[in-house]
């Protein structure tokens, strides 16, 4: 009966998540790639609930292809230094547990993963919300420093 309408409401979906990551910063992309292989582990593990075998394959290497060519693949060493080295080997190790789970049927691996999924995404929401924060007080400063040049620069930093 609504089968006719399922593909126009999946093209509405489909151009709101290409608006979202159009418009949205670094830090929030890295976020989404978190949200996406969180929601793909969730999936996972439910088809491994139902013993569906082949939707718990598709779900897991979602996962594993966020990880590898969204997380681990942004990831800029040079730049990172210690920090971005210890994320790719975490990156490599869950990606690893997810692929054990896939050919082993063991849900507690995936859990495992989803653990430090959202553990890391945490991290990254609250270094998104520290950006914003500091971001509203700098504004808050600049439009209470009164008239005339201060105007103007306040102005300025909201352009």
């Amino acid at each position: 009966m609504f089968g006719q309408y399922k593909q126009g409401v999946n093209g509405y979906a489909k151009v709101a998540a290409e608006t979202g990551v159009m418009a949205a910063s670094p830090v929030k992309l890295i976020v989404m790639l978190y949200e996406g292989a969180i929601t793909a582990c969730h999936g996972a593990v439910s088809c491994m609930q139902r013993h569906d075998i082949q939707n718990k394959g598709l779900l897991l290497s979602k996962a594993i292809l966020i990880i590898e060519s969204g997380l681990r693949l942004s990831l800029d060493k040079k730049a990172g230094g210690q920090i971005a080295e210890n994320l790719d080997s975490l990156y490599a190790y869950m990606s690893s547990q997810l692929s054990q789970a896939n050919i082993h049927n063991r849900p507690e691996k995936v859990h495992e993963v989803l653990k430090l999924l959202n553990e890391l995404r945490a991290a990254w929401e609250a270094i998104d919300q520290n950006k914003a924060t500091a971001h509203v007080v700098s504004q808050a400063k600049i439009n209470q420093q009164g008239a005339g040049v201060n105007n103007k620069l306040a102005y300025l930093a909201k352009v």
